[in-house]
């Protein structure tokens, strides 16, 4: 009961107290270059939603195509040697407090356009991410049980990728956002409602699969995604609005077949939150750094400005965090994963190593993920993480193998 609590008193913290905390400015305790993180309202779109990705650091812009790449670069959906793919993935979520919080994704696509055997250049996707805060009892100021909710948050995506040229695709997402976390009870004397918004993704891929390294056959790939460009988001109609996780990330893949039985992918992704920095209110009043009360577009240019931060170009610098990992795979039937995660300590301090592995079956694929904390404590040390894949090509060939069709 506790512990649950204590989640209650996050929850709210979050939706009254600081619904404006990344656009106000810092106090004269908070110095300059010391912890200056920059937070936004639903936050749980950041998080790495399926396993594969999840064993390589939590990189995926430039990865092969998979199932779950509308979360990472759906432009890569484009140049799928699939015609259909289904992923169901299952992520506990602080297991070490309580065990009822977890994000569920499920996605889906399909390539369109092509004629006969041809899969198309074209591929439309579906998907949908649930996270649940698990079951809350919700007091009153005297610690009186007032009611029993389970807070939650959900979004809806629908993306459209195609080829532009040979090597070269494109995609928009459209993403459907709500996040209801206190069922509408009174918070702190304030009223409460669901926050809701729509964000638009679009990103861009190329492939080129017939690059040499050595004397290996390999593939290189670029990718570039800019997600959750949408409205800022309230809790309360007394609240000011925050800004939902804007995000640009960028990165490169290289996979080389060592042989007919083994391949080794390496990938690397640059990300940015596009939200404008807190400034420093210096001891006269005045801001150090950019007022960050601004529209959304003005915030996504200022985020790109290094002389947005109160510590300029350093600490602008600062914000990227860096990640990527290795996959080897062999004979297409077993995967071994790793990775690794950097996030500026005066910018969140995430820092972990990431294990994963996968084992791919004739109709479907599973796949893990375990992460390893190298500083701080994280919500997903000691949790295993797992994605179950479908190959509907592999269904339709086993459907004409067992009726004789050709």
């Amino acid at each position: 009961m506790f512990k649950k609590v204590s989640i209650l008193a996050g929850v709210a913290f979050l939706a009254i107290n600081t619904q404006g905390r990344a656009q106000h400015s810092l106090t004269t305790s908070q110095l300059l270059g010391q912890v200056n993180t920059v937070t936004t309202a639903v936050p749980f779109l950041m998080i790495s939603p399926d396993s594969r990705a999840g064993g390589m650091g939590d990189a995926g812009v430039a990865s092969s195509p998979d199932a779950n790449s509308v979360h990472w670069n759906p432009a890569k959906l484009a140049f799928s040697d699939k015609s259909m793919g289904f992923c169901v993935s299952y992520t506990p979520w602080l297991r070490a407090l309580v065990p009822d919080i977890n994000l569920a994704y499920l996605s889906w696509y399909m390539k369109v356009g092509g004629k006969g055997a041809k899969k198309g250049d074209q591929a439309i996707a579906v998907t949908m991410t649930y996270f649940s805060l698990g079951d809350i009892t919700f007091t009153d100021i005297t610690g009186a049980t007032i009611g029993q909710f389970r807070p939650y948050e959900m979004a809806l995506d629908g993306s459209y990728a195609r080829k532009l040229a040979k090597s070269l695709s494109a995609a928009i997402t459209g993403r459907f956002i709500y996040s209801n976390l206190t069922n509408g009870v009174d918070v702190a004397g304030g009223n409460t409602h669901a926050a809701k918004d729509f964000a638009v993704d679009l990103s861009v891929f190329y492939h080129n699969d017939k690059v040499k390294v050595g004397d290996y056959k390999s593939a290189l790939n670029f990718g570039l995604d800019i997600s959750n460009m949408g409205g800022k988001v309230s809790y309360s109609n007394t609240a000011q609005r925050d800004f939902i996780p804007t995000n640009l990330r960028l990165g490169s893949g290289l996979t080389m077949e060592l042989d007919k039985y083994n391949s080794l992918a390496f990938i690397v992704d640059i990300s940015k939150l596009l939200v404008p920095t807190p400034p420093y209110l210096q001891p006269n009043g005045q801001l150090q750094g950019m007022d960050n009360n601004v529209p959304v577009v003005t915030g996504m240019a200022l985020a790109l400005n290094p002389n947005d931060p109160p510590g300029g170009s350093t600490e602008w610098i600062r914000e990227f965090n860096i990640n990527g990992g290795m996959e080897y795979w062999y004979d297409k039937l077993f995967a071994v994963r790793a990775g690794y995660f950097y996030e500026n300590p005066t910018k969140g301090n995430r820092r972990y190593f990431t294990l994963g592995a996968g084992i791919k079956y004739t109709v479907f694929g599973l796949d893990f993920a375990y992460l390893i904390p190298t500083d701080q404590r994280n919500p997903l040390q000691n949790t295993l993480r797992f994605s179950l894949t479908f190959d509907f090509d592999a269904i339709k060939a086993q459907n004409k193998e067992s009726t004789g069709g050709g």
